[in-house]
């Protein structure tokens, strides 16, 4: 969709992390204003529903920008500029849940939070798990607690779901996941 008159006419990093960067933009405006924003340049994720049996599988994550641990979908960045999301998904389902998918499944993509960040989150359902040793990378998914929910029960169980990507893809499982006659993305 067209930017409606609006257009990044310069930039400079503020801070550079070694999974984000902090920028500072000059934007032309419709009037020929020029205005400056800060925006988080995160880049793109993906978010896995592990649907095993009759349970989707969950893991319950340390996160420290909140100080407390939340009930999430195994997630994370795509590791190369370019990389094929089914790719990304199939890496973070084995490294943080422990399970190879036979099947998966695109069911939502989104911007996570659009007025200052620039990440973009495309959500899987995995169907037909194998169990493999997970590879947990870093503190929080080392200490890590696999949680599985029955698919029963997920609609009285949103309530405790605190995370954005959570809460979208298991809306998302509840509406097409579920459904024996929606239509397959392939």
């Amino acid at each position: 969709m067209p930017a409606t008159g609006f257009d990044i006419i310069g930039s400079r990093v503020v801070c550079a992390t070694s999974f984000l960067e902090l920028i500072e933009v000059d934007m032309a405006t419709p009037d020929g204003a020029v205005g400056k924003r800060t925006v988080v340049q995160v880049g793109d994720a993906v978010a896995v529903v592990p649907v095993d049996g009759d349970d989707v599988v969950l893991i319950r994550q340390y996160r420290a920008p909140i100080n407390k641990a939340l009930l999430e979908l195994p997630a994370g960045k795509l590791d190369i500029p370019g990389e094929d999301p089914r790719t990304a998904a199939s890496r973070e389902l084995a490294e943080e849940a422990g399970f190879l998918a036979g099947h998966l499944e695109e069911v939502a993509a989104f911007h996570t939070s659009p007025g200052f960040a620039d990440e973009h989150i495309t959500v899987f359902i995995a169907t037909d798990l194998t169990a493999v040793p997970a590879n947990p990378i870093g503190p929080e998914e080392v200490a890590a607690e696999i949680v599985r929910i029955p698919i029963a029960d997920l609609p009285g169980r949103l309530a405790e779901i605190e995370d954005a990507k959570t809460l979208v893809g298991l809306m998302a499982f509840m509406l097409v996941g579920t459904n024996p006659n929606r239509p397959t993305a392939g």
